[in-house]
């Protein structure tokens, strides 16, 4: 069975392009976003890692710390950066684990267990290697995406989840469709009316079972 939400993530050792890492040790106590990729020298794959990298700062406001993997040896993902580099005019400061034998890639459900890589492989013989996991700091799943070969991930997205997790994160509140961080939230259903008031004051009943407050975040 695959990893679900509020699982604790497998801590593993794996080699990356930084050096060995042992994954819990590595997180330590932040949050942290571990995110897949087929191949290395592929568009896409160059383009995401490029967008990530252009975010360093906003992960590192949020106390987030990224990795990424493909399925390549360490020494083409150091090779590769510097086409990333080029590409996107940011400079891919975070490890990306060298996945080979697809210990880490079955471990985390992200292809079928019986996939095979053959020798001269391409990128669609590894083609479910396209996740996103948000960890938060005590080492549970918080979120899970997953994209088909033909989609580039909006890494936009990925930072207004987490900015969502990370406001809902043991608050008794949830974040409305679109929210962005700043907004009002929703108050937990776990709260009466006379309890919500209570912890966050100005509390807007739109109706019953819907009820907003400004984000305490």
């Amino acid at each position: 069975m695959g990893l679900r939400i509020n699982d604790t993530v497998p801590n593993f050792t794996a080699e990356t392009d930084q050096g060995e890492i042992t994954f819990h040790d590595w997180i330590g106590d932040d949050w942290a976003i571990l995110f897949s990729h087929p191949k290395d020298y592929t568009p896409v794959c160059t383009t995401e890692f490029g967008a990530v990298a252009q975010l360093a700062d906003e992960w590192k406001k949020r106390g987030t710390k990224v990795i990424g993997l493909s399925v390549d040896s360490a020494a083409e993902h150091v090779s590769w950066k510097k086409d990333i580099e080029g590409y996107s005019g940011a400079t891919p400061n975070f490890p990306i684990i060298a996945d080979e034998d697809l210990a880490v890639s079955k471990m985390f459900d992200m292809l079928p267990a019986d996939a095979y890589l053959p020798d001269g492989r391409t990128a669609a013989d590894s083609a479910s290697v396209r996740s996103v996991f948000i960890i938060s700091p005590d080492k549970k799943v918080q979120l899970i995406m997953t994209y088909p070969m033909s989609v580039g991930r909006n890494f936009a997205e990925v930072l207004r989840a987490l900015d969502g997790l990370q406001a809902t994160y043991n608050t008794p509140i949830a974040t409305p469709a679109n929210w962005v961080k700043g907004q009002d939230v929703i108050v937990a259903l776990t709260l009466n009316d006379d309890e919500a008031k209570a912890k966050f004051g100005d509390v807007d009943i739109k109706l019953p079972y819907l009820r907003t407050t400004a984000d305490p975040s």
